[in-house]
């Protein structure tokens, strides 16, 4: 019998980035910690990410336009639990990082991308948005953060064949 469950563990089976999707809203910075991160296109330059229908956040980003992308490092997983976690101040006790635009990025992140929303579509329990990188800049050369299995996860270091 196929479950929600059961397509949630096999899903877990696919290994993704996580990162931060933040904008400066009028009430001060929001941000949420996003693992449905992809590219879409290289021209126009297009990224995309899903939001939970019933995100508290989400609202608030969307309504500004627009929002900054942090890709998150795997020595920044607290940073990623902190905004994964509903009631707290997400961006109290740590350095930020201004785009060029004024949104807030994490000063030791492996890049950051700042986007203009171009769709949001309402698919299941989601809303899927896709936005145009406007302007962008790597970061730290680090591993990444990864998502794997419910659990945080960093690749291991490279080895080259011989």
């Amino acid at each position: 019998m196929l479950t929600r469950r059961g397509f949630r563990d096999v899903l877990g089976c696919f290994g993704t980035g996580v990162v931060l999707v933040t904008a400066e809203s009028g009430g001060g910075p929001v941000g949420m910690a996003v693992n449905s991160f992809t590219s879409v296109s290289l021209d126009p330059p297009l990224i995309a990410f899903c939001a939970a229908l019933t995100s508290t956040t989400w609202p608030s980003i969307r309504a500004t336009g627009g929002f900054a992308v942090s890709i998150l490092s795997d020595a920044q997983e607290e940073v990623c639990r902190t905004f994964s976690a509903r009631g707290t101040d997400r961006f109290a006790g740590r350095d930020w990082a201004r785009t060029p635009a004024g949104r807030p990025v994490t000063a030791d992140g492996l890049g950051w991308l700042d986007c203009r929303i171009r769709t949001v579509q309402v698919e299941g329990d989601h809303e899927l948005v896709i936005a145009e990188a406007v302007d962008w800049s790597t970061g730290a050369d680090a591993r990444p953060l990864i998502f794997h299995s419910g659990r945080y996860a960093s690749l291991s270091e490279r080895t080259h064949a011989k």
